[in-house]
């Protein structure tokens, strides 16, 4: 249900207290008898609140010492790129990181100017340091990506530069809660004065800027005079879009560049919470109010806090679906790049859009369809196999003009740059660009709700097989796949997805709440999918209680 205030800006009730979600961090002991003061890490690294003691001053000197323990293992020598969002939590886990680091001899490498750092100009740093160097790096991002205020992150890029697949995220998760057992025994750290001289020193950012000439055709954008309107929404690409214009000459003006840790100019999204979702219309209104007040951009764009989702506004169709936009770049990529591989495939995550599969289909590409989390993404990417590789929730990259790799994390600031390109080269926007698709493919409605489920009910959901759905028909349409595997890796996805001719759904339990999320979609029209969501649960009831 739409909260009353969604879309409105934030009132001062709604922000949080910044001193005391400091202080927390430093006093609130986790208690890992509590699997919600555990650390844990999902598809993007470990999360939570000091607050509800989820993130803590223990919980990341745990897990720091358990990544220089675990990359020892793994034989990486070579310094850990070290970048933070502007989240509250940030800076105080970001000298516990340090002072961890230096206390086991690892050399961390900052921002030379002690500013934030996206997460693609991380997984862009090691990958240009990791190229024919035989001391390899990998990265930290202290970042909880778009959620709201009170909330930390952190997650670790080995030296392939995305993110840490499940083997490595679990062997990392065991040691920290076992430091955390021992109260912290065996995490080696030195003061933060000490551990910030022994630091080095990295320009994130000018390597970043400089080199997306080679991913992103500038000169387009440039001389077509495309007009760029780019929100960070308080985010850490504050800095890198100023730089962008002045060092690729672009028609580009910066419509918000506060930062303010408390997130107070941003308006609620959809369920009354402070959150940077790029891809949701409440929490991007700012945005795409000024683009109904009639402002001279031709195109606008936001990014979460780590700024690898992005949020594409057009002044014909305001905020874009992300999975419509996804279509649309693929569609765009994969006739303006023509020196990729000719087996260049597409990456796409099986609860996105069934479009992107008639688009790819049409291109004569071949279509990857893994499970959800970009780690799927990372071998294609590193290889050139991948083109492109996208999520329904906002997040992409692809490869340079040459094919060859440019982050194997998503980049809300190369997607963003590309409607640019879209727009410059073509002289339509990414919206239209997609009208286009919706003419020749046909237009699906798609949706995600989410339906009750105990703990247990969870359970057997992530346990699923094929043979435990007896259902032959879906919304009146046979159904043609049962899936528990995804069909691009054959990676267990977690849940169940079930196909027809022109419709499907998928059903993935929750990692926090207690209910399943169900994602639908229909070629056939908003009522159909209405039907098909329906029947998903009775589906999904019927294969748990079989």
């Amino acid at each position: 249900m739409m909260h009353s205030r969604a879309g409105l800006r934030a009132l001062p009730e709604d922000l949080i207290d910044l001193d005391a979600l400091v202080a927390a961090y430093y006093e609130i002991s986790p208690d890992i008898s509590n699997p919600a003061q555990k650390v844990v890490f999902g598809t993007s690294g470990h999360r939570g609140s000091s607050l509800d003691g989820g993130f803590n001053e223990k919980h990341i000197l745990a897990i720091t010492q358990a990544v220089v323990e675990h990359r020892a293992a793994q034989s990486v020598t070579g310094p850990i790129f070290l970048g933070r969002d502007t989240h509250g939590l940030s800076e105080p886990a970001f000298r516990s990181v340090l002072e961890v680091l230096a206390g086991n001899g690892v050399q961390a490498l900052i921002d030379a100017q002690d500013g934030y750092t996206p997460t693609p100009a991380v997984s862009h740093a090691i990958l240009t340091h990791n190229r024919g160097n035989a001391a390899q790096a990998d990265g930290l991002l202290l970042t909880p990506s778009h959620n709201p205020p009170r909330d930390g992150g952190i997650k670790y890029n080995p030296p392939s530069g995305g993110p840490a697949d499940s083997g490595a995220t679990s062997a990392i998760a065991a040691r920290a809660n076992d430091l955390l057992a021992q109260n912290l025994a065996g995490v080696k750290r030195v003061s933060f004065d000490e551990a910030l001289k022994a630091a080095g020193r990295y320009d994130f950012l000018g390597r970043y800027v400089d080199d997306l000439p080679s991913v992103i055709d500038m000169e387009t954008i440039r001389a077509a005079g495309v007009r760029i309107g780019a929100d960070p929404l308080g985010g850490a690409a504050v800095a890198y879009w100023g730089a962008i214009a002045e060092r690729h000459k672009l028609n580009l003006t910066v419509v918000n560049e506060a930062v303010d840790p408390r997130w107070a100019f941003m308006p609620l999204d959809t369920d009354g919470k402070i959150r940077m979702d790029c891809s949701s219309a409440s929490a991007m209104a700012n945005l795409i109010q000024i683009m109904k007040g009639g402002a001279a951009y031709d195109v606008a764009t936001g990014n979460d806090a780590d700024a690898d989702r992005h949020g594409i506004v057009t002044p014909d169709g305001g905020l874009m679906n992300p999975n419509h936009y996804l279509a649309a770049a693929i569609s765009y990529l994969f006739t303006h790049r023509p020196n990729w591989g000719a087996d260049a495939a597409v990456g796409k995550t099986l609860v996105s859009s069934s479009m992107i599969d008639r688009v790819v289909a049409g291109l004569g590409r071949r279509l990857l369809e893994v499970p959800v989390g970009f780690k799927y993404f990372v071998p294609g990417l590193l290889d050139g196999s991948v083109g492109f590789g996208g999520e329904e929730s906002a997040g992409a990259a692809f490869l340079r003009h040459d094919g060859s790799v440019w982050t194997t994390d998503k980049d809300g600031l190369q997607l963003a740059l590309l409607a640019a390109e879209i727009q410059g080269r073509t002289g339509k926007s990414a919206s239209q660009l997609y009208a286009d698709l919706t003419a020749q493919y046909d237009a699906p409605a798609y949706a995600r709700v989410d339906a009750p489920a105990t703990r247990e009910e969870k359970a057997r959901l992530s346990k699923l097989s094929p043979s435990d759905v007896s259902a032959k028909t879906l919304a009146g349409e046979p159904i043609t796949d049962i899936l528990t595997n995804a069909p691009g890796n054959g990676e267990a996805i977690g849940g169940l997805k079930v196909c027809t001719q022109n419709a499907w759904f998928a059903a993935r339990p929750s990692g926090t709440e207690d209910v399943y999320k169900i994602y639908a979609e229909s070629f056939l029209g908003p009522d159909h999918l209405k039907q098909v969501q329906a029947e998903a649960r009775e589906v999904v009831a019927g294969a748990l209680a079989g």
